[in-house]
């Protein structure tokens, strides 16, 4: 891999101020500071901070999103598909644990923002995508009947509120030690009786 963009570096950047001093009490200076960046060059990739804002949080859901795909790629059942989704949330959120503090908390943030329309076309296409790759095992009655709604729900919701919690430092349990024991409480929710 290349050596990270001035774009790559000032996320990084914001995402360690974020995590330090706060979301709020963060400006853009300290975020200049961080990165070595220029105020010109802050202003040119991201124009404010609500846009260094939503611009970490898309990198975040679209990192995510990216290593769920290439982990489609090689599951080739409907178990491995409901396991292939809390696994890839667990791996994410131990790879990055600061991020997605950032990200459980600036969701709202994002939504109300200029940019809240991309990030509802980013999910709109992520989750479409999973759908696309889950169809067949749905038809084929592999899935208990459930509202499209809720299936998201019931698959990621026990694992996710784990994860707030051990984010928070709630927990005496690592997310790690619970990631196979999470991915078969998703499967045992799902499948067909």
């Amino acid at each position: 891999m290349g050596r990270p963009s001035r774009k790559d570096d000032i996320l990084q950047a914001a995402l360690a101020c974020f995590s330090e001093q706060g979301v709020d009490a963060t400006t853009i200076e300290m975020i200049r500071d961080r990165s070595g960046a220029s105020i010109g060059s802050l202003y040119h990739h991201f124009g404010n901070k609500e846009r260094i804002i939503a611009a970490l949080y898309l990198e975040g859901v679209n990192g995510y999103a990216r290593l769920l795909e290439a982990g489609f790629a090689k599951v080739d059942s409907a178990e491995g598909c409901i396991k292939l989704l809390v696994a890839c949330y667990v791996d994410w959120v131990l790879a990055n644990p600061d991020w997605a503090r950032f990200i459980l908390h600036s969701r709202g943030r994002v939504e109300a923002s200029e940019l809240g329309e991309q990030l509802r076309e980013t999910n709109r296409l992520h989750h479409g995508r999973i759908e696309e790759l889950m169809r067949p095992y749905r038809e084929a009655g592999a899935y208990r009947e459930m509202p499209r709604d809720c299936f998201v729900s019931v698959v990621i919701g026990p694992v996710q509120d784990f994860t707030r919690n051990w984010l928070a430092g709630r927990t005496r349990t690592n997310l790690a030690d619970c990631r196979e024991l999470f991915m078969q409480v998703a499967w045992d929710a799902v499948r067909a009786p």
